[in-house]
């Protein structure tokens, strides 16, 4: 059963707190990602449709390079080196550029993703777009904020008047499901955007922005922090079958609870 009264987050070897951390480093990277967007860019291909690019790498290594300064005890999971580090109690889950296609093609739509994990459950999660100055942010217990505004998922029930946001990801198998659905949901709602990034798509519905989001091949890094944001900002994250999703659960739908019980009778009907 989840700690429904976790501890307060853990002081820094310079006694900083666990946020004041993910914040410095969060916006460190943005500044990496923001000072190379538009540059030609090395890249390598991981596989179809999936890039890493310099800046990815850049930011990264800064963002590990902060943290295990302040908390060397800490374990590290981050999209590019992986499980670099075996911790204890807590571990961090970074993904240094959510949203690297749209990075290297120049649309300026992406995010740095840093959440903190204590015994399986997120406890701290940041999502920051360094093109508009966002800090998303959420802490367990205590709400979900947009720089120093706190925040709310959209109290829409309906699909009929909804702003829809979808991903497809990497597998192909899974792309063509989602594009499948995309069809036949069309109808029914008010608009669909393919966004590029689920960090991001999961930040807007914890603020209210899209209606919904879902997605059906993710990573850890992908939706740690943003699990945070939409459950502090009022809203759930579930997997098509309907349980509650967790950080390895490859499947997400994000909404408030109306709208989802709306998506999924009409996900039965089609």
């Amino acid at each position: 059963m989840p700690d429904r009264n976790p501890a307060a987050l853990p002081q820094s070897v310079h006694q900083e707190s666990a946020y004041a951390v993910a914040r410095y480093a969060a916006v460190e990277a943005g500044k990496i990602l923001k000072g190379r967007f538009g540059m030609h860019h090395d890249m390598q291909v991981k596989g179809k449709r999936n890039l890493v690019t310099e800046a990815d790498l850049l930011s990264e290594k800064r963002i590990i390079a902060i943290i295990l300064e302040e908390f060397p005890g800490h374990g590290i999971l981050s999209e590019e080196a992986g499980s670099c580090k075996k911790g204890g109690e807590y571990t961090w889950i970074i993904d240094p550029l959510d949203g690297t296609n749209n990075y290297y093609f120049g649309i300026p739509f992406f995010g740095v993703n840093i959440a903190l994990v204590r015994k399986g459950e997120v406890v701290l999660g940041l999502t920051y777009d360094p093109m508009r100055h966002e800090m998303f942010r959420a802490e367990k217990g205590k709400g979900a904020f947009l720089n120093r505004k706190k925040i709310h998922v959209s109290k829409l029930s309906s699909l009929d008047g909804a702003a829809l946001g979808v991903d497809l990801g990497y597998n192909a198998e899974r792309s063509l499901e989602l594009l499948a659905l995309v069809e036949k949901m069309w109808p029914h709602v008010h608009c669909l955007r393919l966004m590029g990034s689920s960090a991001l798509g999961l930040a807007y519905v914890a603020a209210g922005r899209l209606s919904l989001y879902f997605h059906k091949y993710v990573y850890p890094w992908d939706i740690a922090s943003g699990l945070l944001l939409v459950r502090e900002g009022g809203g759930d994250v579930i997997t098509f079958e309907g349980r509650a999703t967790k950080t390895q659960d490859k499947e997400i739908i994000a909404a408030n609870p109306s709208m989802l019980q709306s998506f999924r009778e009409s996900l039965k009907k089609s």
